[in-house]
C-alpha cells in the first residue's frame, strides 16, 4: 500500500510524462496525430490483402475480423517490445532524482493505452459502416476488457523493463519473441481452426482471451463467455503481480546498473 500511495502522490509526474510522450511521438510530422490510425490502417491493409487475396481465408468480412484483433495486440506489442527501454531511455533521469521508478512503465503504458482508445474511435466506424452493428450490452463489457488488457500490458512492461536494464540484449530478443507470439495468438485467424491438442497451450497465453473477448464483442457482436472474461482476468492479475514484485526487487540497484 506504502508504494501505491507513493505513486499517487507522483501523479502529476506521470501525467506530465503521458503528454510529453504523446506530444512528442509525431512532431514536426506533416501529419502529425494522425499517424496514430494511419499506422494501423496500413496494416490492415497489407493483412487483409495477403489473407484475402493471396493466402485466402474463408472468413466473412475478415478486414474486420482482423482489425479488432490487431489494434489490440498493438498495444501490447508495443508495451513489451518498446516498452522495455522505458527504464534505459529515462536513465539521466533515474540517475540524478528520486522518484518511485514504476512512474516510468505506468507513463509509458498509459500513453499506448491512450493510442489505442484513440484507434477503437476507427474500429466502432469501421464496424457500424461494416453493417454489422454494435451490441450496446456487449459494449458494456468492452472497457472491462480494455482495463484488464491495460493491467496485462502494465504487468509485461514492468517485468521487461527490469530486465532490460541488467540484460541489454533483451530488448533485441523481446522483437522477436513479440513477433513470433502474434502468430502464436489468434488475431490473423480464428481460433475454431487450432487444433484440441494445441488448445492447452494457445490458453495459457495471456492475450488469447483478451483477443476472444474483443471479437465477441466488436466482431460478433455478443457478450464475451464468462469463462473468457474469468481467464482475461485471472491472467492479467497474475502478470501484473509478477511485474510489480519483479520491478521491486530489481528497481534497487537501476542507478548503479545504469
Amino acid at each position: 500500500m506504502q508504494l501505491f500511495k507513493e505513486i499517487y502522490a507522483y501523479r502529476e509526474m506521470i501525467f506530465s510524462l503521458v503528454r510529453r510522450d504523446l506530444k512528442g511521438r509525431y512532431k514536426g510530422s506533416a501529419l502529425g496525430f494522425f499517424w496514430t490510425f494511419l499506422n494501423q490502417l496500413l496494416q490492415l491493409v497489407v493483412y487483409t490483402f495477403v489473407f484475402s487475396v493471396i493466402m485466402r481465408s474463408n472468413v466473412e468480412d475478415y478486414y474486420l475480423h482482423l482489425f479488432v484483433a490487431l489494434v489490440p495486440w498493438l498495444f501490447f506489442s508495443m508495451s513489451v517490445s518498446e516498452g522495455c527501454s522505458c527504464i534505459r531511455s529515462q536513465q539521466d533521469l533515474v540517475k540524478k532524482i528520486y522518484f518511485p521508478r514504476e512512474v516510468l512503465p505506468i507513463a509509458y503504458v498509459t500513453s499506448q493505452f491512450i493510442n489505442m482508445l484513440l484507434s477503437f474511435v476507427v474500429v466502432l466506424v469501421v464496424v457500424l459502416i461494416s453493417g454489422r452493428g454494435l451490441n450496446l450490452i456487449a459494449l458494456l463489457c468492452l472497457p472491462i476488457i480494455a482495463i484488464v488488457e491495460y493491467l496485462l500490458c502494465l504487468g509485461s512492461a514492468l517485468f521487461v523493463s527490469a530486465i532490460t536494464v541488467y540484460i541489454r540484449d533483451m530488448e533485441y530478443l523481446l522483437k522477436i519473441i513479440t513477433m513470433a507470439l502474434q502468430f502464436l495468438t489468434p488475431v490473423m485467424y480464428s481460433i475454431d481452426i487450432v487444433p484440441e491438442r494445441f488448445m492447452a497451450i494457445y490458453l495459457l497465453n495471456p492475450m488469447t482471451p483478451i483477443i476472444l473477448a474483443y471479437r465477441d464483442i466488436l466482431y460478433y457482436g455478443k457478450v464475451p463467455r464468462l469463462t473468457t472474461l474469468l481467464h482475461a482476468v485471472l491472467m492479467g492479475m497474475i502478470l501484473l503481480v509478477i511485474g510489480f514484485l519483479v520491478f521491486g526487487k530489481l528497481k534497487r540497484r537501476f542507478a548503479e546498473e545504469l
